[in-house]
C-alpha cells in the first residue's frame, strides 16, 4: 500500500497540469450543464429550478427535514419551482393561493400518490385507498370507509375505547405522580394512541406490556414499528429506475418482503381470528374487521373485497389513525409546556367546563374552545406529514403562467404555507389565540376550505379520518390537562413559569410522521382538587 501510495503522489508531482486541467475541465462541464438547464426551462416556459448537480440533480438539497429544505429554497426561487431528484422532476409548490389553484382547476390531474417499493410491497400493491391509483374502483372503496367506518356515528361508538384507554394513561401518570417521578411523556402518548387506534381495527390491543404476546409471539406494535420505518426508506430504484436491479444487491427488496410476510402473517391471524369468533354484536362492539365480515356477507359491496384489499385499507386505517394523533399530541404539549401561560388558560378553560367531576364527557369537549385553538395552532405550526404528493398523470398544463411537464411529482409544502408571513401574523410563534371568534383566522377549518390551514391534505386526495383521528387528539388532550399540571424538569425559567417562556429542544425528526427529536419529558403534578389517585 505505501508503494502504491508513493507513485500516485510521484504522479501528481510530475503531473499538476494535467490534474489541474482535469479539474478545469469538470467546472466548465458542470457550468455548460446548469446554462443548458437554464435555457430550457426559459424556452420551454418551465418554473424557475436551483442549479443541479450532474446525475443526482438536486437529491443533496433535500437534506434530513426536507420540508424545512424546501421552504427555504422557496424564499429564493419562489412559490413555484422545479427539482431533479434522481430521474425523476419534482415540482414544490409553497403557496396557498397555488395550492387553491390547483385543488379548483386541476385536482383530477394530480389525484394519484407516490408510490415507492416500500409502499407497494407493504400496501398490498396498492390495493386499498391511501396509495391506490384514482379510478372508479379508489371511488368506491373510499365511500365504503367514510359511509361504514368514518362516520360520526361509528367514531361516537369507540368513546369507551378511547375512554379506557386514557384512564389506564391517567392512573399510570397518578403513580409518578405519587413517587414524584419525571414521566417520558412521548412514549406514553404513543402506547395510548396506537391502543385506541389497534382496538378500534383490528380488535385487540398494539401491543403488551412487554411488549410481546403471551406465547412470545410478535405483536402487530413490534412488526408495524419495523413497516414504518422501512415505509419512509427510498431505494435506488425510487430515485433512478434504470438502477433498480441495484436493490437486489443490496438486500433491500428482500428485508422489506421479510416484513411484509411478518405483517401479513399477523393481518391474516386478526381476520382468521374475527371469523372463528364471529357473533352478533350490537354497533358499539364493532371494530373494523367485523364491520368489513359483515359487510362481505350481506353482499353489500360495491367492488371485490379481497383478503389482500381488506388487509391494505386496515393498514391505512391504522397508519393514519395512530402516527398522526401522537405526533399531534406530543407538539401540542411541547408547545404548552414551553409556554406556561397558554398551558394555564387551556387547563382553566377544561377545568371550569368539567368542573369536579371525575369523567371527561363529550358535551364537555364540544365546549372546549380553546383547547381546539391550541390543537389547530399545533397542527399549524407543526402538520404530521408536512409535504404533501402527488403525481401528475395529464398533459398541457399550466400553473400560475408556466407549463407543467407530465409525470411530474408534486410536493405541496404544508410547512411552508402554514408559515407564511403574509397569511400568518408572527408566523413562526406559537399563538393559539389566532383562532379565536374575535380573530380573522377563526374560520380557518382543517378540510382546507380557504388552504391555509392543509395538515390533512386537500382535494380528493385529502384524509377521510379526520373526525377520527381529532377525536381521539382532543379527549386524550382533555385529560392530560384535567388531571395534571406539568413542568419541565430543570428548566430555565426563573422561577415563573405562568409568564416566561421556556428553554425547549423544538428540532424535528423525519419519519412517517414529523416528531419531536428529543423525546417529552415532563413532570407531572396531580391537580389539587383530585383524591381518585
Amino acid at each position: 500500500m505505501a508503494v502504491v501510495h508513493e507513485s500516485i503522489q510521484e504522479k501528481l508531482q510530475h503531473e499538476p497540469h494535467s490534474t489541474t486541467l482535469s479539474a478545469l475541465c469538470f467546472i466548465i462541464i458542470t457550468i455548460l450543464c446548469i446554462l443548458k438547464l437554464t435555457r430550457r426551462n426559459k424556452s420551454n416556459n418551465l418554473p424557475p429550478s436551483p442549479p443541479k448537480l450532474p446525475l443526482i440533480g438536486n437529491l443533496h438539497q433535500l437534506g434530513t427535514l426536507p420540508h424545512q429544505s424546501l421552504k427555504a429554497l422557496s424564499n429564493k426561487y419562489g412559490p413555484l419551482f422545479l427539482l431533479q431528484l434522481g430521474q425523476t422532476q419534482a415540482l414544490v409548490v409553497s403557496s396557498a393561493e397555488l395550492v387553491e389553484e390547483i385543488a379548483k382547476s386541476h385536482d383530477v390531474a394530480f389525484s394519484n400518490r407516490i408510490n415507492t417499493k416500500a409502499i407497494k410491497i407493504f400496501f398490498y400493491q396498492c390495493k386499498e385507498i391511501g396509495f391506490a391509483p384514482y379510478g372508479e374502483d379508489w371511488r368506491k372503496k373510499r365511500k365504503l370507509c367514510l359511509l361504514e367506518l368514518l362516520n360520526t356515528n361509528r367514531v361516537k361508538s369507540f368513546q369507551p375505547i378511547r375512554e379506557d384507554e386514557a384512564s389506564m394513561m391517567v392512573s399510570t401518570i397518578c403513580e409518578a405522580c405519587a413517587k414524584g417521578s419525571i414521566v417520558y411523556l412521548s412514549k406514553m402518548i404513543i402506547k395510548t394512541t396506537n391502543n385506541i387506534a389497534s382496538r378500534c381495527i383490528f380488535g385487540r390491543s398494539f401491543e403488551t406490556s412487554d411488549g410481546s404476546d403471551d406465547d412470545g409471539r410478535k405483536t402487530i406494535g413490534e412488526v408495524v414499528r419495523k413497516m414504518t420505518s422501512q415505509s419512509t426508506t427510498l431505494g435506488v430504484g425510487d430515485l433512478f429506475p434504470s438502477l433498480d436491479w441495484v436493490d437486489v444487491l443490496t438486500g433491500f427488496n428482500s428485508r422489506l418482503k421479510a416484513t411484509y410476510v411478518e405483517l401479513d402473517s399477523i393481518l391474516e391471524e386478526v381476520i382468521e381470528e374475527h371469523k372463528r369468533k364471529k357473533r352478533n354484536k350490537n354497533m358499539n362492539d364493532k371494530d373494523f374487521v367485523d364491520i368489513f365480515l359483515e359487510l362481505q356477507e350481506r353482499d353489500m359491496l360495491e367492488f371485490q373485497l379481497t383478503g389482500d384489499t381488506m388487509k391494505g385499507i386496515l393498514m391505512d386505517m391504522f397508519v393514519g389513525g395512530s402516527d398522526s394523533v401522537s405526533t399531534a399530541i406530543e407538539w401540542a404539549f411541547a408547545e404548552l409546556a414551553k409556554n406556561p401561560k397558554y398551558m394555564k388558560k387551556a387547563q382553566e378553560e377544561v377545568r371550569r367546563i368539567v368542573d369536579g367531576k371525575f369523567k371527561i364527557e363529550e358535551n364537555h369537549l364540544n365546549q372546549m374552545n380553546y383547547m381546539k385553538c391550541v390543537i389547530k395552532e399545533t397542527l399549524r405550526l407543526h402538520p404530521p406529514v408536512p409535504l404533501l404528493m402527488r403525481i401528475k398523470t395529464s398533459t398541457n398544463m399550466k400553473i400560475n403562467g408556466y407549463n407543467i411537464p407530465n409525470k411530474t411529482t408534486m410536493y405541496v409544502n404544508s410547512y411552508a404555507i402554514h408559515r407564511d408571513p403574509k397569511l400568518w401574523d408572527n408566523a413562526e410563534e406559537f399563538i393559539p389565540e389566532r383562532f379565536e371568534d374575535n380573530n380573522n383566522n377563526q374560520q380557518v377549518d382543517y378540510k382546507a376550505i380557504d388552504f391555509q390551514l392543509i395538515p390533512f391534505g386537500f382535494g380528493r386526495r385529502g384524509c377521510p379520518g379526520i373526525s377520527f383521528g381529532i377525536a381521539s387528539v382532543e379527549y386524550l388532550m382533555a385529560n392530560l390537562l384535567y388531571w395534571f399540571d406539568w413542568k419541565v424538569p430543570n428548566n430555565n425559567s426563573n422561577g415563573n413559569d405562568d409568564d416566561d417562556d421556556v428553554e425547549m429542544d423544538m428540532s424535528e425528526m423525519s419519519g412517517m410522521t414529523v416528531t419531536k427529536k428529543e423525546p417529552l419529558y415532563l413532570k407531572p403534578t396531580l391537580y389539587s382538587f383530585v383524591s381518585k389517585c
